[in-house]
């Protein structure tokens, strides 16, 4: 089978995880990798000691001489659109690192532009890849009937310095697309509104606003309740965030980090009815994180198949952030629109 040939645009941290990670997987070799910091490329690729792989400081360059049959987009979010629309526009597909933008308008710039191309455009949703989340949502099909209730809780307290300490709303602009593109995942329903508020506690360390509470509106009449802060020192949950989902027939819970459980509802008397326990444990071959999120993207290039993150659906996320911020700013109901 022909090798697809990528192109990885940005060398920071995030960077070098993807360069580890097209490396690793046999359908992929990397032709290239650019960066636009003079010499930050080349010394990335002797830092990890990769052979073939040419660095570039311009992306134009690169894309014509290297020739890819798609680029890998790990650049800040502000950088993301351009990055986007270069490849798109040369007929090359994107999978890009979360969030699709720092905004929506220029998401469906970006969106328009896989159509106009007829190329596709992915986003790494990388923590839809994890065997604990899939058993999770299975667990809720099976246990609980439909479900009415979604509840998330996001509690840690990293000191990372640099720019996220300095960002309005850090926790919704930077880390909560996951969780709301899990619970889009996790339940099958799409956003419809939500009503948010923003707080920052008094010994914070970030300059915005580092915690939230969202209640959001979701389509068959689910309610989907977030609540998280980035300043929460001990008893932490996951960084996948603490779950649990309400039904018809009984409850599922997940923790994050161990195998979900489900309670079935057995009695049919009494003041409260009795419930049978059942577990849900993880497929251990499920392929995690970004090594997911490539597996996926290469399938898709080879099949026509949609996968996950393709950037019609995955602009459902990145809208449910900025309606977040949007009602948090009014302190009103926001219409979740894509």
């Amino acid at each position: 089978m022909t090798r697809l040939k990528a192109l990885l645009v940005g060398a920071g941290g995030m960077g070098k995880a993807w360069a580890k990670t097209l490396r690793d997987c046999d359908e992929v070799e990397t032709a290239g990798w650019i960066d636009i910091r003079a010499g930050a490329a080349g010394e990335a690729i002797e830092t990890l000691q990769l052979t073939g792989v040419r660095p570039f400081d311009d992306l134009a360059l690169a894309m014509a001489e290297t020739r890819p049959d798609f680029l890998v987009d790990v650049t800040v979010p502000e950088a993301h659109r351009d990055v986007t629309l270069a490849g798109l526009r040369a007929g090359i597909a994107v999978l890009g690192e979360k969030p699709m933008s720092d905004s929506m308008t220029a998401a469906r710039e970006m969106v328009a532009a896989s159509e106009r191309a007829g190329k596709l455009y992915m986003v790494s949703q990388s923590r839809r890849y994890d065997g604990q989340v899939l058993a999770f949502r299975d667990a809720i099909r099976k246990y609980t009937g439909d479900i009415g209730i979604l509840c998330s809780d996001f509690f840690l307290g990293p000191h990372f310095g640099g720019f996220r300490e300095q960002m309005p709303s850090p926790l919704l602009l930077d880390m909560a697309i996951h969780t709301f593109d899990n619970a889009r995942q996790i339940s099958g329903r799409d956003p419809v509104a939500v009503y948010c508020r923003e707080f920052n506690p008094a010994w914070s360390w970030f300059k915005g606003n580092a915690g939230a509470t969202a209640l959001f509106e979701m389509t068959g009449g689910l309610q989907y309740i977030y609540n998280g802060s980035w300043c929460a020192q001990g008893l932490n949950t996951s960084w996948q965030s603490q779950w649990r989902a309400f039904g018809s027939l009984g409850a599922a819970s997940w923790d994050g980090e161990n195998d979900p459980v489900a309670d079935r509802v057995t009695g049919t008397d009494g003041f409260m009815r009795a419930t049978e326990r059942f577990s849900a444990p993880a497929d251990p071959n499920v392929a995690r994180g970004i090594a997911g999120s490539l597996r996926e993207f290469v399938q898709a290039l080879r099949t026509g198949q949609t996968p996950q993150g393709e950037c019609h659906d995955n602009i459902k996320s990145l809208a449910m952030v900025f309606a977040a911020i949007e009602s948090a700013k009014t302190g009103k109901r926001v219409s979740v629109e894509w």
